[in-house]
């Protein structure tokens, strides 16, 4: 297949390019570098530089490039950002995701695969959380996934886009060649290894007055190799189905304390933690059912446990302390 790959430049998305080619499809990167790297694109992949805010741009890579599935990373991601920048995330999100499906369906785009979130689901009746819970976004980040999964339902009724939703949890880890390198970075793996390489004297944890065993929220780590996996599985499946929505987790929460203490463990480094107040926007408990994918798709993480992952990440920040060389 001939995929375009929106944000293929970033963390997530240049794993999945990568995924793509090792399975024989033909892949091509859409993205605007403002977070993105040119060295993380693979050498094989086609390379287009824009941004999805300028419809033109988006257009004639896409008439260019002619590819018949199209999977869409490149967004506004900051839950604390979005609450602060509510119309930003809200409009332009939304609006980038407006140029993309135009541009994709006045080319005969077949199937789209959208990078969606865990930030959908704030207000929760059962924890883990399936796929078919019901959705209260948490921040305008999760209400502008929210309005661009609306959008794909109404291109699936009006123009017959096939289409998969995939809302995974925190995204986590490194492969032998790609990495987590943001400017700002925000995540708390890639924070608590600059704390053990010595680029920060110590980490903020964010509130301990949590719903939680240990008071400090907690969160389900996925493996980008595995949400790679999964997109190729998705992608693979809407030959034959026409809508999917999946949640994607290990199924296994994980504090932010006990993200401490496994970094201490695998790095020893003491790694300094301080408490701070809660960020806005912040739920206590995000687990994901992900028993559907697993049974329609034979969806199987690889990264089943956070030391395996927090080792991966810490592998590539040793080799890549100062991140990208671009």
């Amino acid at each position: 297949m001939r995929v375009l790959v929106t944000g293929g430049a970033g963390y997530i998305g240049s794993a999945n390019v990568d995924a793509l080619i090792a399975a024989g499809h033909d892949a091509a990167v859409f993205d605007s570098l403002n977070q993105g790297h040119r060295s993380a694109v693979n050498e094989a992949a086609r390379f287009y530089e824009g941004d999805l805010a300028d419809a033109s741009a988006i257009e004639a890579a896409v008439s260019e490039f002619r590819p018949d599935s199209i999977m869409h990373f490149a967004s506004h991601t900051l839950v604390g950002e979005s609450m602060e920048k509510p119309f930003m995330y809200l409009g332009e999100n939304t609006t980038n995701a407006i140029n993309l499906l135009e541009a994709a369906l006045s080319q005969g785009v077949e199937r789209f695969i959208l990078s969606s979130t865990a930030n959908l689901f704030d207000k929760t009746e059962k924890i883990p959380i399936a796929p078919d819970e019901r959705i209260v976004p948490g921040s305008p980040y999760g209400e502008s996934k929210y309005f661009i999964e609306r959008l794909l339902h109404w291109a699936h009724v009006t123009k017959g886009l096939r289409y998969a939703a995939l809302r995974y949890f925190n995204a986590a880890g490194c492969t032998p060649v790609r990495g987590e390198d943001h400017d700002p970075e925000t995540h708390l793996i890639p924070l608590l290894l600059q704390v053990a390489l010595g680029q920060r004297e110590n980490i903020k944890i964010f509130g301990d007055d949590f719903n939680t065993p240990d008071g400090s929220c907690v969160r389900d780590y996925i493996h980008i190799e595995d949400l790679a996996q999964a997109h190729i599985l998705a992608l693979e499946a809407l030959h034959e189905r026409e809508v999917l929505h999946y949640n994607l987790g290990n199924g296994n929460g994980s504090s932010v304390k006990e993200v401490v203490e496994s970094v201490r463990e695998i790095t020893g480094h003491p790694v300094p933690a301080e408490v701070t107040p809660r960020r806005p926007g912040d739920p206590d408990v995000l687990i994901a059912d992900s028993s559907k994918i697993r049974e329609e798709l034979g969806w199987e993480p690889r990264y089943p446990d956070l030391k395996s992952i927090i080792q991966s990440a810490w592998d590539w920040h040793n080799k890549h302390p100062d991140g990208y060389e671009d």
